[in-house]
């Protein structure tokens, strides 16, 4: 996918609204047995990347490391009038860092208040000596937005259809 439509995809209202108001996500890679997993994880999105953080013994990090092609999904909305998601293709990348990922943190005072985020800070500065960062940059980029009609095209190709054929 090119660039401009990667960019043009990520900075649609709708996405922005999502990646600002959002800090849960869904991860799919596949396992070190090469079995596909789906898990939610915590993201910060940077700009340029998105992050996410884990222990350095998460089975996800040696599968990463060996599969690092992966997809990740986030949704919001709680009606099909308010569905929307961003579905993202990518390849990790994996680091392991001292102490705490700054994103960690960032992604956490999005959901928290400033004094329960300090206490988590606290609590994850005594459980971490090391964490890992994930990386991954988009090469791959939709953004739906189903109450607008911003919907993949075989689906709007269907309600067309069918529209058509109605008396």
């Amino acid at each position: 996918m090119e660039q401009h439509v990667i960019v043009a995809e990520l900075s649609a209202a709708g996405a922005q609204e999502l990646l600002a108001a959002t800090s849960m996500a869904h991860l799919a890679y596949n396992a070190e047995d090469g079995t596909p997993r789906v898990i939610p994880v915590g993201f910060f999105w940077t700009g340029t990347e998105f992050v996410i953080s884990t222990a350095t013994t998460s089975p996800k990090v040696a599968a990463l490391r060996a599969r690092p092609d992966v997809a990740l999904s986030i949704d919001g909305g709680d009606t099909p009038e308010q569905a929307r998601a961003l579905s993202v293709r990518g390849r990790a990348s994996v680091e392991i860092v001292d102490g705490l990922v700054p994103e960690y943190l960032a992604a956490a005072r999005k959901s928290m208040g400033a004094e329960a985020a300090a206490e988590f800070e606290k609590n994850c500065r005594e459980m971490y000596d090391q964490m890992a960062r994930i990386a991954i940059v988009p090469s791959w980029v939709r953004f739906y937005d189903f109450g607008a009609g911003r919907m993949p095209k075989f689906l709007k190709e269907l309600a067309e259809r069918n529209r058509e054929q109605r008396p």
